[in-house]
């Protein structure tokens, strides 16, 4: 299993964020082929205490390296991505990770 991870620094207005994030971001990743599975985490805190460096962590799972490959190539995720940059580009880091406890 392959994962997408996607994590997100604080936005300044997280009103706004959320309302693009949930209403129009994460419906348009969903339709992404291949798409296993959409987990959203909104980080709650550290363990040290505060509020952490991210705001908001979303791992998306697929098949294997070739099925997140294929769906990288869709016109799904080419709108996907492009609605990131647009609306959360300085906030996002992204990291491709692999499940080792399946």
């Amino acid at each position: 299993m392959i994962k997408l991870i996607a994590l997100y620094k604080h936005p300044e207005n997280k009103e706004a964020f959320d309302d693009h994030y949930f209403n129009t971001h994460a419906p348009l990743t969903a339709k992404i082929p291949g798409l296993r599975e959409m987990k959203v985490t909104k980080i709650i805190g550290s363990p040290m205490g505060g509020e952490g460096k991210y705001y908001l962590m979303c791992e998306m799972f697929y098949d294997g390296p070739d099925a997140f490959k294929a769906a990288m190539k869709t016109d799904e995720a080419k709108a996907s991505g492009k609605d990131v940059m647009s609306f959360a580009g300085d906030l996002v880091t992204m990291m491709i990770g692999e499940e080792v406890n399946e």
